[in-house]
């Protein structure tokens, strides 16, 4: 009965562990946008064709966000 409880402990601090790259997406999600906004400061002009880079830096970290959700989710109730 304990190794039934040790699996299930284990399965649910891998999970945690799997869940820490939301954390780190939203945080690169931050410095995406902030060094956007930074730039777009600095040089007006530039900011509108830089627009699309934008976007395609935003959607990486999202990428891994969901990426990280999805084990989490395998190891809760798949494993």
């Amino acid at each position: 009965m304990e190794l039934v409880a040790a699996a299930a402990l284990g399965k649910f601090i891998g999970a945690g562990l799997a869940a820490i790259g939301s954390g780190a997406a939203a945080i690169g999600v931050g410095h995406v946008a902030g060094n956007y906004l930074a730039g777009a400061l600095r040089n007006p002009s530039a900011a509108a064709s830089q627009t699309a880079t934008l976007f395609i830096g935003l959607a990486f970290p999202e990428a891994l966000g969901i990426f990280s959700f999805l084990v989490a989710l395998l190891l809760m109730f798949a494993v």
